[in-house]
């Protein structure tokens, strides 16, 4: 444990956010997942799903969850296998 007041201050930041980007993260895993499903279920409401799943995902990279060029990826993939099931 840290002596240093500052120190012991940076300690308790850092678990603040931890507790905070890891809510963003499990939220974005559960969007990503009902996505997926809604995808291969072929929904009706899978549009809305996918845009909702896209919003959370621009959320988490500009929170500085995820890396630009991975949040591109992951909603390049998304809209693949949108425009896939419209063939």
């Amino acid at each position: 444990m840290p002596n240093i007041k500052s120190a012991k201050k940076r300690v308790k930041v850092i678990k603040a956010k931890t507790l905070i980007n890891k809510n963003i993260r499990t939220n974005l895993k559960t969007v990503m997942k009902k996505a997926d499903n809604a995808i291969l279920n072929n929904d009706i409401d899978k549009k809305v799903v996918v845009v909702s799943a896209i919003k959370a995902i621009d959320k988490a990279c500009a929170k500085g969850i995820l890396h630009k060029n991975c949040a591109s990826r992951k909603k390049s993939q998304l809209s693949k296998r949108v425009n896939a099931i419209k063939d």
